[in-house]
This record gives structure tokens, sequence and C-alpha cells, in this order.
């Protein structure tokens, strides 16, 4: 699902002017930019209403509460799977180069995940998901054993690189030669998307 490109205005029309499809898109892309931005315990219903020209009570009318508009963001921010190829044999590839090339975003899945896991609820959410858009996807086209574990730590790795890159803004990686550094995180990839060797197997 493509994140809807809506321009959210203050002073925006009233209510009753707007189509309830684009009510409901302008409070959506409003609060994908603000819990994005802030976190889930970073901004309240109020804000978000106020940036997509709605009122609060509007907000709720809409999603229910705010932790149902946070579980809807998720639901749209994870449903592009923009660092996952989907087939096993350009996985690693496809992985190692969305990571060289990625930049922050008005609206990013993981930074949404990282302004917002101080929440339990929010964490619960995110998790539930990160298992039902890229969790299992991963185990579905891994092949041999320990599918489960390979597809947690491809995860890992991928959000590790991310928070170094964009939240830790480390240096060394900054200053690295991109095909090299590629290359590198596709060898690190590859061995998660390898069948284990035998001695992994239990006996």
């Amino acid at each position: 699902m493509t994140v809807p490109e809506i321009e959210v205005q203050r002073g925006s029309p009233p209510l009753r002017r707007r189509n309830a499809a684009a009510t409901r898109e302008a409070i959506l892309r409003s609060a994908l930019v603000a819990f994005t931005r802030h976190g889930y315990d970073g901004v309240g219903v109020r804000e978000i209403a106020q940036q997509a020209g709605v009122t609060a009570m509007m907000v709720n009318r809409y999603f229910g509460s705010k932790e149902q508009l946070f579980a809807e963001v998720v639901e749209v921010t994870f449903s592009e799977r923009t660092l996952i190829a989907d087939d096993i044999a350009s996985l690693s590839r496809f992985a190692a180069a969305a990571l060289v090339a990625s930049e922050p975003r008005s609206v990013d899945g993981f930074l949404l995940m990282v302004r917002s896991v101080s929440n339990p609820r929010a964490t619960e959410m995110l998790r539930a998901g990160i298992d039902r858009h890229f969790q299992r996807h991963l185990v579905s086209v891994l092949p041999g054993a320990h599918a489960q574990e390979r597809a947690a730590l491809f995860l890992s790795l991928l959000a590790g690189v991310r928070l170094m890159q964009q939240v830790m803004n480390n240096p060394a990686l900054a200053a690295a030669d991109e095909p090299a550094l590629a290359r590198r995180l596709e060898a690190m990839f590859q061995l998660l998307t390898e069948p284990p060797a035998e001695e992994d197997h239990p006996r």
C-alpha cells in the first residue's frame, strides 16, 4: 500500500465542504507525519487534528481513538516493503543497496518505530506490524532450517544499520564508499539467506 500523498494545510475548509474519504486521508497523512516525527507519546490527537484542518472530535469519529489511529499508521507505513525484496535471489543485494541509498523521509517506518518504542502499547502494535509485513514474508522465502531465527536476525541487521545511519549519524558509515559498503552489507545478509551449514542442524 502506498502512503497517500495528501497536502495537509491549516485553515482547511469546514468538514461539510469535504467528502469523507478526503477527510480521512487528511487525518491519516497528518498522523503519519506527526507520529514519525514525534513518536506515539510525543503528539496528541488535537495536534494531529489541527494539521489536518479538522477537530479532535472528528479524528475520533473516523479512527475511534489515538491508539486505533496509530495502528492504522503502522499498517500503512509497514505495508510497503522498501528494504526487502519479494524473492530470495535478490533479497541480500536489494536490502544492501536500499540501506546504502536510504535517507530519512517525512513518513518512515523505522523512525516511527524508534520514536515510539518507549510506549508499551505502541511497541505491541509495532511488533505485530513487523511480524505481519516483514517477518512472515522472510520466513516464507528463506530456505533451510531456523527460518524464524534467521528472519529475525535479518531484520535486526537492517534496523541496526538504519539506527547507526539515521539516528546516530555514524561518521564512518557516512564517509564510506557506497559500492564497497553495499558489497559488505550484501555479504552479511547473504550469510542469513543461505541455508544453514549441516552442523547447524540438530542431530
